[in-house]
């Protein structure tokens, strides 16, 4: 039995399930601050986004909004 975190725990799901596919190799055009969504979402409805050394899930919901959970 290991003694983690709850968060510990949580990210580790999380890389491991962007880690479950090999990541396709794409480009994704960027115009001034913007990137249109359609571009990040390509094939998924889901995605992970890491930022320093936390992982952020960013899903595209049946409504068409966006959901960014930590």
């Amino acid at each position: 039995m290991t003694n983690t975190s709850k968060g510990e725990e949580k990210r580790d799901r999380l890389e491991n399930s962007s880690r479950a596919m090999p990541p396709a190799e794409r480009t994704i055009a960027v115009v001034g601050d913007r990137i249109d969504s359609r571009d990040l979402f390509v094939g998924a409805r889901e995605i992970i986004i890491g930022h320093g050394s936390d992982m952020y899930r960013l899903r595209l919901t049946a409504q068409n909004k966006l959901i960014l959970t930590k």
